[in-house]
């Protein structure tokens, strides 16, 4: 893997994992495209990016609801950052373990262009749809359990490459009338144990990766986690101010055109 692979996918991560238009389609159609080699464990590595980002610019946020959610448990102390944080652990088991299962048994069969094409399309139809008919009505702080565990639950479908598990749970969130600044943020919120989970997982494919990669590959490899952890901290900020007035319309109709143009791809190879 060259430097300059790694810091494009970088970029790539830091803006497809957190914007609802899939880092794996994005991740798995690029190197398609340009016939590059890279290792299976660098897509982890640049979520391992994204999830620093996430960690760092909600740092405050986890630590209320670290607190909060030991004062609950512990203490029997009732408070809105308690509540919050076991309603995020309560909405990942389900969706981390269906989807965990589901990539396991499926994983090759669904990551073929033609796939992540056709996902991108319907999410993207799916998403357009129910992002204009959705009512405004839940904001960050007024979650309640029914919202975040389905909307837990529906990152399960983020499996499939092209789907996005920032498209589905946003996707999710409009339809149960979360406001789109509060969907976005709960979906950045929740999805950083399962990224932790999966970085855990794959420990030993990055050690085993830095024992034979040579020093270029190091480099590109750190290169790369660094440049999706940059550009994830500038989209969050992006897209929580962006959402206040603008709706997913763009990012819906980007995924269409996507999918188009991969269809196009594939008819004319």
């Amino acid at each position: 893997m060259q430097i300059y692979q790694s810091i494009i996918l970088g970029i790539v991560q830091g803006l497809t994992e957190l914007l609802p238009i899939s880092s794996s389609a994005h991740l798995l159609l690029i190197p398609w495209l340009l016939k590059w080699q890279i290792p299976e464990s660098f897509d982890v590595a640049l979520h391992f990016g994204t999830l620093l980002a996430i960690g760092i610019f909600f740092f405050k946020d986890w630590i209320k609801l670290i607190i909060g959610g030991y004062k609950t448990a512990i203490k029997k102390e009732k408070n809105p950052d308690g509540k919050l944080f076991w309603y995020i652990v309560a909405a990942t088991i389900p969706g981390g373990l269906i989807g965990f299962i589901l990539d396991k048994y499926a994983e090759g069969i669904l990551s073929k262009p033609l796939i992540v094409a056709i996902a991108l399309i319907v999410m993207g139809i799916i998403l357009y749809i129910v992002d204009k008919k959705a009512k405004n009505e839940t904001d960050y702080d007024h979650l309640t359990f029914k919202q975040t565990f389905l909307i837990g639950v529906s990152q399960a479908l983020a499996f499939i490459p092209g789907v996005s598990r920032s498209g589905v749970t946003m996707t999710t969130g409009r339809m149960l009338g979360v406001k789109r600044e509060a969907a976005a943020k709960y979906t950045f919120m929740l999805s950083a144990p399962i990224v932790l989970a999966a970085t855990l997982f794959k420990l030993g494919d990055f050690i085993e990766y830095f024992t034979v990669a040579s020093t270029t590959g190091i480099i590109a490899f750190i290169l790369g986690v660094l440049t999706s952890f940059i550009v994830g901290i500038l989209v969050i900020k992006f897209l929580l101010e962006f959402l206040k007035k603008g709706s997913f319309k763009v990012f819906a109709i980007y995924r269409i055109i996507v999918g188009i143009i991969v269809i196009a791809v594939l008819i004319l190879q």
